[in-house]
């Protein structure tokens, strides 16, 4: 029965698929001729050990995804422990006791909490170490309040923060010409402070990234896209010099940053991985569009609808019930070639607020460019879907979250007919 919907559903698609896959193309052009410029060869694939001074295939990459993203510099390392480590150091790194942190687009995702935390919660936070923030809820069509903005705006304003991705909110992510526009209106109003951008799931999305858009600093981790499914683990920021050295700073220590770090035998991933990436993304985009396709046709809500723009990896369903959201997440599992015989659970994660339900069948041990879904135990109950290395295993992926729900009498689906 599923089967006819699908076909359908691709044949209804068919244009947005062309479309994607020009994006990847060109993307994919983008990365080569990085790669080309900087000479790369196979001795930059070794890795150092000890202090790692004079990596030069850690200095190479360094420079190949400065180019990639149009920065004036990029640290890429294995030393990031993950997308929020990467931008707790990028944080870190811009700020400083008295000054202030500005999210623009809402509140952050729920890892993020803990990082800017309370005054004096003793856990290390920015507030424990005296740096203000503060946030500006986004008006009701999601876009950015710019009242709100001004209003919240000091002369303490240090950094502002943009979230990329629509992360655990029933918003559009932005896109890079979006997000261009929010860096000129602020700039306008504070042209000394640093814009920053949470750039996780939006990369190699578009045919360009923010930092080609005026943005100060990007982050985001190697087990998202830019790892391209093979690099281990890791994480990368881009973006001005000056704002580059900070992070690297505190990464390492003053005085040290960039100029250290053992690669210990990751740098043929995550060159492989950056090269691999636009492509992979688009069938992750593609594996999105299709999954949206079929949940709208079916009745459900969803957030990007199949045909609307999309600058980011993830596919949002709304369901009415939280037993749906579960059978959802627990089929997106089933489709796993690893550890689909494991039945995911909610659970009180670290660094969530909620309980959270991950189906995370995936190579690498949360690798989001893999096919993967999570969702947070609350109203309203939305799952959210991501990645995925080739779009057969995504649509297979959504064949057997759907399955799932029929099986559970769930929902209804009806024969397909024209």
């Amino acid at each position: 029965m599923l089967v006819k919907w699908a076909e359908a559903a691709e044949e209804q698609v068919y244009g947005v698929f062309r479309a994607v896959d020009s994006v990847s193309e060109r993307n994919q052009w983008k990365v080569i001729r990085a790669f080309q410029k900087h000479r790369v060869s196979d001795y930059h694939f070794n890795g150092s050990t000890g202090y790692g001074y004079n990596d030069r295939g850690r200095e190479v990459l360094d420079l190949v995804y400065a180019d990639v993203f149009g920065a004036q510099a990029a640290l890429v390392r294995p030393h990031f422990v993950s997308g929020t480590h990467t931008i707790g150091c990028a944080l870190f790194g811009l700020l400083r006791p008295g000054d202030e942190l500005l999210y623009i687009t809402g509140r952050p995702y729920d890892t993020l909490h803990k990082v800017i935390g309370k005054p004096g919660d003793g856990t290390g936070s920015l507030q424990d170490f005296g740096i203000r923030y503060a946030e500006a809820p986004l008006a009701v069509d999601g876009s950015v309040d710019w009242e709100a903005v001004e209003s919240r705006m000091t002369e303490r304003t240090k950094v502002v923060g943009i979230q990329r991705s629509r992360g655990y909110d029933w918003r559009s992510s932005y896109s890079v010409a979006q997000i261009g526009e929010m860096v000129k209106r602020v700039k306008a109003l504070k042209p000394d402070v640093f814009v920053f951008v949470d750039n996780c799931y939006g990369e190699f999305t578009e045919e360009a990234e923010p930092t080609e858009v005026g943005v100060d600093l990007i982050a985001g981790s190697l087990i998202k896209n830019p790892g391209g499914g093979l690099a281990p683990t890791g994480g990368y920021v881009a973006g001005t010099k000056e704002a580059v050295e900070l992070t690297a700073y505190r990464l390492t220590a003053p005085g040290i940053g960039g100029e250290v770090g053992a690669t210990l035998g990751t740098l043929r991933a995550m060159f492989q991985g950056l090269f691999l990436s636009p492509h992979l993304v688009g069938q992750a985009l593609k594996g999105s569009v299709f999954a949206s396709a079929m949940f709208e046709n079916l009745g459900f809500e969803t957030n990007p609808r199949w045909d609307e723009p999309r600058t980011d990896l993830i596919q949002a369903v709304r369901f009415a019930e939280s037993g749906q959201l579960i059978a959802f997440v627990q089929g997106i599992q089933r489709a796993a070639a690893v550890d689909a015989h494991v039945v995911p659970e909610p659970w009180d994660m670290p660094g969530y607020e909620h309980p959270v339900i991950m189906a995370a069948g995936t190579f690498m041990q949360g690798g989001s460019l893999e096919l993967s879904a999570d969702a947070p135990i609350r109203e309203p109950y939305i799952a959210y879907m991501q990645g995925g290395l080739t779009y057969s295993h995504v649509k297979y992926g959504v064949l057997n979250a759907l399955s799932t729900l029929a099986e559970r009498e769930l929902i209804v689906i009806k024969p397909y007919t024209t």
